[in-house]
């Protein structure tokens, strides 16, 4: 009877089409030649998304998505703070193995929309701000989980693993976790 249930609602699901906003908080970092990564910064993102399914357990969701990420390096010379905006394209396969629950992978292509640097140093006189100029363009890959509800109230977390170099020396490479929620329209 709950096999008849879960394949009833699957069925329910294919070719229905959604479209919803979501938002969360970002966790960035910097991976720098793949051996190294810097601290943390704390950002969100927030966006539209359309979900379409094909099939009983898959569906197809692009997105357009607003995403605060940088990245911090401390050492004894002091902090250095890169936060770069960027609008993220990612285009998400999910699968809901069981109702309610799915998970998803894709690519995501992100465009620098600003950038901004400061050096704190800890005293006044040798603060100062070093402009870096990111590469227009970053791509990657998108892996995650979450739960969405018959109301299309979704949770979720993403973890995007950036594939292009942020700049060409050291190799940086965004690194960013994502924890979301989403509702549909």
């Amino acid at each position: 009877m709950i096999a008849g249930i879960v394949s009833l609602n699957a069925q329910d699901r294919t070719n229905k089409a959604t479209m919803g906003i979501k938002g969360g908080y970002n966790v960035s970092a910097v991976s720098f030649d793949g051996t190294s990564e810097t601290e943390r910064l704390h950002g969100f993102h927030i966006g539209i998304y359309g979900e379409s399914y094909i099939g009983k357990y898959l569906s197809i969701q692009p997105e357009i998505l607003y995403s605060q990420q940088g990245y911090k390096i401390i050492d004894d010379n002091g902090t250095f703070t890169q936060k770069l905006d960027y609008l993220n394209i990612p285009l998400m396969l999910k699968l809901y193995p069981i109702k309610s629950i799915f998970i998803e992978a894709g690519p995501q292509i992100g465009f620098s929309i600003s950038h901004k640097e400061s050096v704190d140093a800890g005293f006044i006189l040798h603060n100062s701000s070093e402009e870096f100029e990111p590469n227009n363009l970053d791509w990657g890959i998108n892996l995650g989980a979450g739960f969405k509800s018959d109301s299309g109230i979704s949770l979720g977390a993403r973890y995007h693993l950036g594939k292009n170099d942020i700049y060409e020396e050291n190799k940086p490479k965004n690194r960013v976790w994502q924890v979301y929620i989403g509702f549909d329209f």
